[in-house]
């Protein structure tokens, strides 16, 4: 029977291979042998789309006889020879899946689209069998019951906690029946999220704004430039100009266009992916999701999906993060229809018969911060190139940390990628960080963090971790720099953020690597804090042309817009996380429009403004459908008020770049992975609960009594903590972590 198996999976497997149209001749599989890169890096310039699927046979197959090893031991159950064996299983299949997965999100082709359609269903499946097996969770059960008598650590106590219940939370204690139809939820979920995140990318490769010279209106040269160069790359020659639905090159346009009727055609484009009735529309696929999801939960004994998601994080039930959501609604609100009175007089001068619309605030909130602040973006950008930032990014680390970066000559998978390697204070090597910033038509959209190579230890040795950053600038114009604007710039803090997180960690055993995920943008975005504070700009904000820094006037004028449209931001952010966490509280499923679950959810319960759209609408929201968000939109927010109350250890000091704060940031929070729950390692840092107060500030919505009244003064609850004393458990199984910000910001 083994022999038949076998021939029936290399049959599987040779069919697998001609659908996709994988030549049959290709090298040797860098998968097979131990890698003999600099680093340790992927040798990418090795690994071919034939190599995978053999490659996750083989690692599969390694992965089952590690577990075959450890449920067929006859001796006694033990911490050793269950738990500990159970977290050095599946190495193999760890590093060909981070290495897949991130190289289909940042350089997809076709043949890795159909790859990802084949090898998703099958590896949902071979997780499914292993942790539903009952033999194999009876002896983690025996050691569970068992844990007094063992003389583990607390470290070790974590990780058989986390091992038990994530077994628990996977169905491993279901009947056989329920088990079956919880392996093909799986399985059907794995394939929908591979084909929802293909057709957001077809749809934005699909679409463009070609525009001849009287179509530029309002446009700054900066802007034409790149548009313009853009058309050349699409080979439409040199009197044209392209914009995209990739978000610089969009909300350039949105920003800046005179030209009303483009911006409607724009951003109807960008606002209706999905859901135009092609072969590319989401509509059905946002169903099936609900509908999976939804009877998922109810076999692990939960009420709706979003309860099973959060009582595995900080929060522990959706009422919590609605809590915190609802509590800045009513006040973001409330701030966006006051910037919206702001542009009404600019609106009602250029169009005095027409109705405000959504496309057309980012085009008059510009002309806002011109009239109130006399800030235009374009007095910042040529003191914010890609070059400038990205030494900001270093001088932050060196300052906080201690640590450099270094650049190195490894294989990358395309040649706009850079790396760089990271050297601690004692010069030690820390890892390895690559870049790549540029739009392609491969690449997913947005901006994300993650890992080719985990930080782990074999052999008593820490293996150091291999990061990417990936970002979507528009590519530069031949011999121009990239410049940035502020939500881009603000956008590599972020990113940088968690490639610290992924970097510093030093977590022991791999079960403990991965944080609950609203703590996971806590190392992210309190880098942001940094971004526009005078110390720093005055360091990296350096004119392109002058070689001047960043003058005092202008650095007091972003300063003092510090709060500018912070109403419309929030409100589009916390509306998408409710529309996330309202789809997945669905508790019984019937077939719905999508479009009109959002437009009751949003316009007629909770009374969102027309001029307002959420920042994702559901057929191309890839955070919770194609990404590792589902039920957890809300993590930005909720990490949020964590990020804040921490930077605010930094004011505390007197120096923003205090050393010893910093070292304890490290050690307490960015080294220790999963290794204690959230709440624990923050208030090892910070020696209590997070305050809201520091997040409800910088949002504009709290004053210091003896301020200037904010709206939100009188609406909100300052001291409440968030998390209190809940206890956490393991994040839902198959919910990575590893790549941070999935499908962008």
């Amino acid at each position: 029977m083994k022999r038949i198996a076998g021939l029936l999976s290399s049959m599987v497997l040779l069919m697998s291979l001609g659908a996709c149209g994988t030549s049959e001749k290709v090298g040797e599989n860098p998968f097979f042998v131990q890698w003999d890169t600099p680093y340790g890096v992927p040798p990418f310039d090795r690994i071919e789309p034939a190599h995978f699927l053999p490659a996750f046979e083989r690692a599969m197959s390694l992965n089952n006889a590690q577990i075959d090893a450890i449920v067929s031991n006859n001796d006694e159950s033990t911490f050793e020879n269950v738990i500990l064996a159970f977290d050095e299983a599946g190495r193999e299949l760890e590093q060909v899946s981070s290495v897949f997965g991130m190289l289909c999100a940042a350089e997809t082709n076709p043949e890795m689209q159909c790859l990802e359609e084949q090898i998703m269903p099958r590896l949902s499946a071979h997780d499914d069998r292993i942790l539903m097996n009952e033999r194999l969770f009876a002896r983690i059960r025996e050691v569970y019951d068992r844990r007094g008598e063992f003389r583990l650590s607390a470290e070790q106590m974590r990780l058989l906690e986390k091992t038990y219940e994530r077994f628990v939370r996977s169905g491993a204690e279901l009947d056989a029946k329920d088990k079956e139809r919880l392996q093909q939820i799986n399985s059907e979920l794995s394939l929908l999220s591979v084909r929802f995140g293909n057709n957001i990318l077809a749809e934005n490769n699909a679409f463009r704004l070609e525009l001849g010279e009287d179509d530029l209106e309002g446009l700054p040269s900066t802007v034409r430039e790149q548009a313009q160069h853009t058309a050349r790359e699409l080979k439409l020659g040199n009197n044209k100009w392209v914009f995209t639905l990739h978000r610089p090159s969009l909300f350039a346009f949105l920003s800046n266009s005179s030209r009303r009727d483009l911006r409607e055609q724009i951003y109807k484009a960008y606002l209706n992916r999905c859901s135009n009735g092609n072969e590319y529309d989401n509509g059905k696929l946002v169903n099936d999701f609900v509908r999976l999801r939804c009877e998922k939960a109810h076999l692990l004994g939960y009420t709706s999906y979003a309860a099973y998601v959060t009582a595995g994080e900080m929060a522990s039930t959706p009422a919590a993060a609605y809590e915190l959501l609802d509590e800045i609604w009513t006040p973001a609100l409330e701030s966006a229809r006051k910037e919206l009175a702001e542009m009404e007089p600019l609106f009602r001068k250029d169009h005095p018969e027409e109705k405000f619309e959504s496309w057309d605030w980012w085009y008059y909130a510009e002309k806002v911060r011109k009239q109130k602040y006399a800030l235009d973006e374009d007095m910042v950008r040529p003191y914010l190139t890609l070059g400038n930032v990205q030494e900001g990014i270093f001088f932050l680390a060196n300052r906080l940390y201690g640590i450099t970066f270094r650049p190195i000559g490894v294989p990358v998978y395309h040649t706009d990628v850079t790396a760089y390697e990271v050297l601690d204070a004692d010069e030690s090597h820390l890892g390895v960080l690559y870049f790549d910033f540029f739009v392609r038509p491969g690449k997913s959209q947005g901006a994300w963090c993650g890992n080719y190579v985990e930080q782990s230890y074999a052999d008593g040795k820490r293996v150091a971790p291999v990061v990417s950053i990936v970002t979507n600038f528009t590519r530069p114009a031949p011999g121009t720099l990239v410049q940035l604007d502020i939500d881009q710039t603000q956008t590599l803090f972020h990113e940088f953020g968690h490639a610290l997180h992924f970097l510093f960690h030093d977590v022991k055993y791999r079960g403990l690597s991965e944080v609950e995920g609203d703590f996971v943008e806590l190392p992210s975005q309190v880098m942001e804090n940094w971004a526009f504070e005078p110390e720093m700009l005055r360091h990296y904000a350096i004119h392109f042309r002058t070689n001047e820094p960043m003058p005092q006037f202008l650095i007091d004028k972003l300063r003092n817009s510090r709060l500018f449209n912070r109403g419309f931001m929030t409100t589009e952010l916390i509306a998408a996380s409710l529309t996330d966490l309202d789809i997945h509280s669905i508790t019984d499923y019937s077939d719905f429009d999508p479009a009109d679950f959002e437009h009751n959810a949003l316009r007629e319960r909770r009374e969102l403004i027309p001029q307002i759209e959420p920042r994702y609408r559901y057929p191309y929201f890839a955070h919770i459908f194609a990404g590792g968000y589902s039920s957890g939109y809300y993590f930005y927010t909720w990490a949020e008020v964590l990020d804040k109350d921490a930077f605010e250890a930094f004011r505390e000091s007197g120096d923003l770049f205090d050393r010893r704060v910093a070292d304890r940031f490290r050690r307490r929070i960015l080294e220790r992975g999963g290794s204690e729950d959230g709440m624990s390692l923050y208030r090892a840092f910070r020696g209590r609960n997070p305050d809201r107060k520091p997040m409800l500030k910088a949002a504009g919505l709290w004053t210091e009594p003896g301020e200037e009244e904010s709206v939100a003064a009188d609406s909100v609850r300052v001291n409440a903590p968030v998390g209190g004393d809940a206890r956490t458990e393991a994040p839902a199984a198959g919910d990575s972590r590893r790549v941070a910000d999935p499908i962008g910001l």
